[in-house]
């Protein structure tokens, strides 16, 4: 294979999941699936003065919520150029040296990963680089005069603030309708989400000589109630349907929202949180943003009604045993964790 220049170093690192002692590919391809249309839901029904369009628009979500676990969204009050902005600030972080990701301003330190420090094979790994940064610090910024990475990503940080209040109050009102739906009155899962619990996740997917057998990020479903998605047009998204991988279709106009583990547990199985995973791509790097609605640690995930399935649990337990499961097996058990 002619050299591959790419950072992070991944070649250096993991290259040699991708082959055994004769050199030859060993994984299987992963480029075979079908390509799938996402149900589009257009949110300006949820402020229409004709309740037949606003239940219309509740019923299209809820639908999507059980058969697919995914959905796109339009009209979904995020203007273009803030998405724009925020590509461009996200695309010019990444293009900082390796070296410099992991030691930026206060904003970002302590928040860039790459890789999967614990793969052991390349099923295990994540061929992707990302920062995972806590709303709580974009809103707070860095105020420590002393620090001279500030006025470099003044323009970041203030993208990324206006970009999480926006996309903070979309999943908010789709949370709330999901939940209303349920016929559920008391505290909505939205009520338990707060700046200090919630996270933006920039990601960026490099070009990989292994794209035939690498995934971008390996199969999981979220831990979260909700997350919400702005990539480009790169493609690489699948989900399972149907026992099937399908292959997302890129839409330039819409968002992806789609069902967390914590959702599925409240909604005792209604709403899916569903398998999704990313591929890897030889011809051109990805970028993509994703907010995750999450609760406070000693939040307890309780259910709209009862029975369910699953006992009480604190998202702090939820995570703790997920890692400690990925640390075991090197994979993600979830809900079945927690079924009475």
């Amino acid at each position: 294979m002619e050299e591959f220049i790419c950072e992070p170093p991944f070649v250096v690192r993991y290259g040699e999941f991708f082959r055994d002692s004769s050199g030859r590919n060993t994984s299987r391809c992963l480029h075979n699936e079908r390509e799938c249309e996402l149900p589009l839901v257009d949110l300006g029904g949820l402020s229409s003065d004709d309740e037949r369009e606003r239940q219309t628009c509740v019923a299209a979500m809820a639908e999507a919520s059980s058969a697919w676990g995914f959905f796109q969204v339009v009209n979904h009050g995020i203007s273009r150029e803030l998405l724009e902005e925020m590509r461009r600030e996200q695309k010019s972080l990444f293009e900082m040296p390796f070296e410099r990701k992991s030691s930026c301003c206060k904003l970002l330190n302590g928040s860039y990963r790459w890789g999967t420090p614990t793969a052991t094979r390349a099923s295990q790994l994540n061929w992707s680089e990302a920062f995972h940064i806590p709303l709580a610090n974009i809103c707070e910024g860095n105020e420590d005069p002393s620090n001279g990475d500030e006025e470099e990503f003044t323009s970041l940080r203030e993208a990324m603030e206006r970009f999480a209040g926006a996309i903070s109050e979309l999943a908010a009102t789709i949370a709330g309708v999901l939940a209303g739906n349920l016929g559920h009155r008391g505290k909505l899962p939205a009520e338990s989400c707060s700046k200090a619990s919630c996270f933006l996740r920039l990601n960026r997917y490099p070009r990989c000589p292994f794209s035939q057998e690498a995934f971008g990020l390996v199969p999981h479903t979220d831990s979260d109630f909700i997350t919400v998605l702005h990539q480009d047009q790169v493609g690489g998204l699948q989900l399972m349907k149907d026992s099937n991988w399908v292959a997302v279709r890129p839409n330039p106009d819409a968002l992806i929202v789609n069902i967390g583990d914590l959702f599925q547990a409240w909604s005792n199985d209604v709403y899916k949180s569903v398998e999704h995973r990313v591929l890897a791509c030889s011809e051109k790097e990805r970028y993509s943003v994703a907010y995750f609605m999450c609760p406070s640690f000693d939040s307890v995930i309780g259910s709209c009604s009862e029975p369910s399935p699953y006992r009480k649990f604190t998202f702090g337990e939820y995570r703790r045993q997920v890692q400690e499961d990925v640390n075991a097996t090197g994979q993600k058990i979830g809900l079945p964790r927690f079924l009475r």
